[in-house]
């Protein structure tokens, strides 16, 4: 007796799953990856150990992102134009609106993955030189979202558009546009690469809200350009209508930072040293840097009652920090890069601006600074001075022997002359400032 063993055929594998995993799609998420790999370390030094930063970096990215991944929609929806087998597809058992989705969702993935490892990497690199806040990402879903439906239109525009070119013009024209949607007020609400604003972020239900808006968009065309009824295009078509009218309404979608207006101090010295809380792991470094200037104030009145860093004028009893933003001049991957200049600008700040003054003041302040923290140029420009006309060495003669003579007195002496200085100072009495 002979047994036949008959083999059981595999089923063959999914459509959707063979596209996603071999051709094109992959080469257009390594295309995003590559290219915002390209363009964010170039500016590293201005986000990187700042996470708000880091955050409106990734999304500005978007203006080139986005144009990409329309063009990388665009190329694969020409392919079968390309390959000359429009016809035999159109003699496939399988809907048309099934085969533009087996065909443009895999782009729309890659494109997707692209960005989030993206956003992954440059989380990782920013980590080791936070000195505060934490990491800003609920733009992220909307912006994943938005760069999904433009790889969705650029593949109807691909499948559409009877020439090559058609992706190159496409990612060029997405470009331009974008960048003019930013000056029209009408639609920048709409822009989903509209330019972050430093201190806002997105209330919960904003990138839900974008994300509707543009992936609604993007299926609403396809089911326009392919599905038999086309009458079902009207319903994400509603829901794209829905969340522009939600992200149009004023400033509803955006809340400011709360750490934005708030200060962590240091109460230890006189004046008190506050940094914003969005960098409050700057403040050690902010203080060691205005040590020598704390020290040489031990005592003395009149003087401000902190230095304080709110991004706008300061308070009637306050005088301005120096700024630690934009990152990549004071501040460089968590670390103050010049604190001999942080210092001499933060004394400068502590007499105030009163205006115009006559020269025996400015002679008292350049005195003052010099002791307090001299500029790191200090003698660079008293040696252009020196090789001056008579009046610039007239006034450098001047100018050092202020500064010696203040240099020179008894700690009690300097103390107390520099607690009528301040007091003056602060009231903007130019009478009352005391020679030197």
């Amino acid at each position: 007796m002979t047994t036949t063993i008959t083999a059981t055929p595999k089923s063959a594998p999914h459509p959707l799953r063979a596209e996603t995993l071999r051709g094109f799609p992959p080469l257009a998420g390594a295309a995003v990856l590559l290219l915002l790999g390209a363009l964010l370390p170039a500016s590293a030094d201005t986000w990187q150990g700042d996470w708000a930063e880091t955050a409106d970096h990734l999304h500005d990215a978007l203006v080139i992102a986005l144009p990409v991944a329309a063009a990388a929609g665009c190329w694969q929806g020409g392919r079968e134009r390309r390959r000359r087998t429009e016809e035999l597809w159109g003699t496939a058992g399988r809907a048309p609106l099934t085969r533009l989705l087996v065909s443009a969702l895999p782009v729309a993935l890659w494109v997707a993955v692209g960005y989030l490892l993206t956003v992954a990497l440059t989380t990782l690199i920013t980590w080791p030189y936070v000195r505060g806040d934490h990491p800003h990402l609920s733009p992220v879903p909307g912006d994943t979202a938005a760069l999904m439906a433009a790889a969705l239109l650029g593949h109807v525009v691909g499948r559409a558009a009877p020439t090559t070119l058609a992706a190159p013009l496409l990612g060029l024209a997405g470009y331009a546009g974008l960048g003019t949607a930013v000056y029209q007020d009408a639609v920048s609400p709409l822009n989903p690469a509209g330019p972050a604003v430093n201190g806002f972020w997105p209330v919960w239900w904003q990138p839900l809200a974008l994300a509707a808006w543009t992936l609604g968009l993007a299926f609403a065309v396809i089911l326009a350009y392919a599905a038999r009824r086309r009458a079902t295009a009207l319903v994400p078509l509603a829901a794209a209508l829905a969340a522009a009218l939600l992200l149009s309404a004023g400033n509803g979608p955006w809340r400011p930072d709360p750490l934005a207006h708030r200060q962590v101090c240091d109460t230890s010295t006189t004046p008190a040293v506050c940094v914003n809380a969005r960098y409050s792991g700057m403040l050690p470094q902010v203080r060691a840097a205005l040590s020598g200037v704390t020290g040489k104030l031990h005592g003395v009145r009149g003087l401000p009652a902190r230095w304080s860093d709110r991004g706008t004028e300061p308070r009637a009893d306050e005088a301005a920090l120096p700024m630690l933003t934009p990152f990549g001049w004071y501040v460089v991957r968590g670390r103050l890069m010049k604190p001999e200049q942080y210092a001499w600008e933060a004394a400068a700040a502590l007499r105030g601006d009163c205006g115009k003054e006559p020269e025996r003041v400015l002679l008292a302040d350049d005195a003052v600074e010099a002791y307090l923290a001299p500029s790191p140029l200090q003698r660079y420009f008293d040696a252009d001075d020196a090789k001056g006309d008579a009046a610039r060495r007239a006034h450098l003669r001047a100018a050092q022997a202020a500064r010696a003579k203040l240099a020179g007195m008894d700690e009690q002496l300097r103390r107390t002359w520099l607690s009528a200085y301040f007091t003056a100072r602060a009231a903007c009495d130019e009478k009352a400032v005391p020679s030197l």
